[in-house]
């Protein structure tokens, strides 16, 4: 029996599974991809979170049912993490909860808060959760600037005024994925005084908070004065420590809407793993000197993808955070499609990075690169990089012939 359902055909076909299958027959071919497609850091976790990971796995009673709202020390240590890095009090019992990494919390979320039709204003290009999420949840996305500056303040005064409905809430993410833009606690100030205006829930996601350069720490919105009063905060440990297949993470914030997510939660997970959520403590209890070097690592990663880039005729702007480059295509190539570039580059040089649109129709015409091959690597893929733009004519004549 042939059907189409709803929600499936509400969500388009993901685009980092065509890429995806690319760099599988490439590498199944024996050819050798410098991948910048996927966030995916290349580096283990710090040997003591693992460790406590074994330690707690060890013991038999840690092997049954864990909670969906996470152990009480794990809840405890991220209240402790927001004392220590924002100056931010959180109640652990009420203001906190564990999540299946920061993607299943957001998606939870937007389950629990969307009413089909609901408006969500989400900025455009996102992380691709930003997004989805609110759809699978059947809200309507009202696309907002990606700069946080007056234009994007200016853009949710404008949707509150005349969204019909009114949009239930905003999502904010610095330092952003895939642009890397980063925003200040003013920005954050001006975003909390227009949604209390309007009644707009704020859902900010600082996934990267750790991850900056130059010594320009990333605020949190709970910073701000009253901004409790109407936002969840999403963090994870997936890039800090480098654990990204360990999914943990957590929503901190708004009693009411922690409540609501802890809720959906409860009738569908019970929660990471109980030796996961130890060492997810351990690694937010314990020596912070790897979070340091994990930062170290892709500032020196970033500056040497940067000027290697430049030299092999591509100018990549410099992110201040995140593990991910943003530009837009090569001056040659913008005649191009997103995809269609990143599978021309990918095909020539084996580079893989991630196509622009995959992040929203406004992404169209740009990349992200993720900086998780190391320094050598990204020198390599700066040389096959200079010989694709040396003979980038020949090489879209070539690719215009085929199309033909």
């Amino acid at each position: 029996m042939e059907q189409e359902f709803h929600q499936i055909r509400s969500l388009p076909p993901y685009v980092f599974a065509e890429v995806n299958e690319m760099k599988a027959k490439a590498k199944a071919e024996g050819r050798d991809v410098i991948d910048f497609g996927m966030g995916n850091p290349d580096q283990p976790t710090p040997q003591h979170i693992v460790d406590k990971l074994c330690e707690a796995a060890n013991n038999p009673k840690m092997h049954g049912y864990s909670t969906s709202i996470g152990i009480p020390e794990l809840r405890k240590a991220l209240s402790s993490y927001y004392g220590r890095r924002f100056n931010v009090d959180l109640d652990p019992e009420t203001e906190v909860v564990s999540s299946i990494g920061s993607k299943e919390g957001l998606a939870s979320l937007a389950k629990a808060i969307t009413s089909p039709g609901d408006t969500i204003l989400v900025p455009n290009p996102s992380y691709p959760i930003h997004l989805f999420g609110f759809i699978i949840a059947g809200g309507f996305l009202k696309p907002m600037p990606i700069k946080p500056d007056e234009n994007l303040i200016k853009a949710i005064d404008h949707a509150a005024r005349y969204s019909v409905p009114k949009p239930t809430a905003v999502v904010i993410s610095y330092p952003s994925n895939p642009t890397a833009l980063m925003a200040d606690l003013s920005f954050y100030e001006e975003v909390v005084k227009v949604c209390k205006k309007h009644d707009i829930y704020i859902l900010s996601d600082i996934a990267y908070a750790e991850l900056y350069f130059d010594g320009n720490k990333p605020p949190s919105m709970l910073q701000v004065k009253g901004a409790k009063d109407i936002t969840v905060e999403f963090y994870s440990l997936s890039k800090t420590y480098n654990m990204p297949g360990w999914r943990i993470g957590f929503a901190a914030g708004n009693k009411k809407l922690i409540a609501a997510l802890t809720r959906v939660k409860s009738y569908l997970d019970y929660g990471s793993f109980t030796p996961i959520q130890l060492a997810a403590t351990e690694a937010l209890n314990g020596p912070q000197d790897c979070v340091e070097e994990i930062r170290t690592m892709y500032q020196g990663r970033r500056d040497v993808l940067i000027s290697s880039f430049a030299k092999a005729g591509w100018n990549i702007p410099k992110p201040p955070a995140t593990m991910f480059a943003w530009s837009a295509l090569p001056e040659q190539f913008k005649h191009l499609s997103s995809m269609e570039f990143t599978k021309l580059l990918l095909n020539e040089t084996g580079i893989a990075v991630s196509p622009g649109d995959g992040f929203g129709e406004f992404g169209e015409g740009f990349v992200r690169l993720a900086i998780v091959e190391n320094e050598a690597r990204i020198q390599q893929a700066a040389k096959e990089l200079e010989r694709f733009m040396a003979n980038s004519s020949k090489i879209l004549e070539d690719y215009e012939r085929r199309k033909a």
